[in-house]
């Protein structure tokens, strides 16, 4: 396959417009409305319930940009545990649960799976964990989600990382990665090109006029990203 070459998506960010179809917007219609009986309640709103208010950083990127990788170098080297937004819908998936196969049939479409679902299982996560210092891997994926986050959970980001990397080596790295999971595909990933351009960087925008975001070149070896990386939690 013949792949076009594009900036980095960080060159985006100040002109990225929504661009999927309106099958794809009607699908998320529909899928919301099958959460409708367990829509957040104003009494559900607020912080997780945990003696001290957790801290937590963001970590978002396009698909195959090694945030799973940077995320558990981070973790180790600066003691956070590591919650990937991804790994926790997977679970869901495997456990059989009520949201199971509408969250699986969501992923492999490359799609973003309805916010109250995401945002109640990070809820869960981090009140159930011991530790009160919390890397969150691949989210927000949207305004929805970070809406949603607010709603929910209510606690300020202390670091948004964004690892920026151009369109045509991300799509190498996913092809390339073989770890069985089931939106690995050429097909999947540039549908989820696709929706990271419309639907994450706006997140990204807004993240920057707070002073929160710190982009990071993912270009190069996994050493030399992560140099790049350490300053940010080292003070």
């Amino acid at each position: 396959m013949m792949l076009r070459r594009v900036s980095p998506l960080s060159k985006l960010i100040s002109a990225a417009k929504p661009s999927l179809l309106l099958n794809q917007v009607a699908y998320g219609l529909s899928f919301m409305e099958a959460f409708s009986t367990d829509a957040l309640k104003p009494a559900e709103a607020g912080t997780v319930s945990k003696a001290r208010t957790p801290i937590i950083n963001f970590v978002l990127g396009g698909p195959g940009v090694g945030k799973g990788t940077q995320c558990t170098r981070i973790a180790e080297t600066f003691g956070f545990t590591h919650l990937s937004v991804g790994d926790l819908l997977r679970k869901e998936i495997s456990s059989n649960t009520e949201y199971g196969a509408m969250i699986l049939e969501t992923i492999t479409k490359g799609k973003i799976v309805a916010s109250e679902v995401t945002v109640k299982l990070l809820k869960t996560a981090i009140e159930s964990n011991e530790t009160d210092r919390f890397l969150i891997d691949g989210f927000p994926r949207s305004e929805e989600n970070r809406v949603a986050y607010e709603q929910i959970i209510g606690i300020e980001p202390e670091v948004v990382l964004f690892f920026d990397c151009d369109e045509e080596e991300m799509l190498k790295r996913v092809l390339h990665r073989n770890q069985g999971r089931v939106d690995d595909n050429i097909d999947t990933t540039m549908q989820r090109l696709r929706v990271f351009e419309a639907y994450t960087l706006p997140v990204i925008r807004y993240y920057s006029r707070k002073g929160k975001l710190h982009k990071i070149n993912a270009i190069g070896t996994e050493d030399e990203i992560f140099e790049r990386v350490k300053p940010i939690f080292a003070t």
